[in-house]
């Protein structure tokens, strides 16, 4: 039997309880209340804006069923809008306020101090080949995920 320090799945998982613990250490000290997804969901709002719930999930790979809640607490801290959508009485169209905006940019050196921490036992070059592997083996296996990662519709 295989030593689960091994499986890649455990190494995920592993990587991720690290990730999200220095995202959170790293935003606090900043004196920031996000949540990494709640950070990805603002910050592709503020690429995106007037995107639907829907959409929005996709591009960050969220489960659609529970990005509501995700929205529920950006628009509670008052860092993105809802309106109707004038295309669609269903869907609510998403915009981040000016306040989001001015959380987006002053976390970014607490999220950018993250990622180089995330990665602080590697070389430049190492970091690099990590980021690489990671992006080809998430690409490989984006469909079989309950939460695929979708690109935004242009046009």
């Amino acid at each position: 039997m295989k030593a689960i320090h091994v499986m890649p799945g455990h190494l995920a998982r592993r990587f991720q309880q690290i990730a999200v613990a220095v995202f959170l250490t790293e935003v606090e000290n900043a004196g920031y209340d996000l949540t990494p997804v709640q950070y990805a969901a603002l910050a592709a709002i503020d690429g995106n804006p007037g995107i639907d719930q829907i959409t929005l999930a996709g591009l960050i790979a969220y489960d659609r069923s529970t990005i509501t809640g995700v929205i529920d607490r950006l628009a509670q801290k008052r860092l993105i809008a809802r309106r109707e959508s004038s295309r669609d009485r269903r869907a609510r169209e998403l915009n981040v306020t000016d306040a989001g905006r001015r959380i987006l940019r002053g976390m970014t050196p607490a999220v950018e101090a993250a990622q180089r921490r995330m990665l602080h036992g590697l070389t430049d070059k190492e970091a690099g080949e990590l980021v690489r592997l990671l992006q080809k083996a998430i690409a490989a296996g984006n469909e079989l995920s309950r939460a695929p990662l979708r690109e935004a519709a242009t046009g």
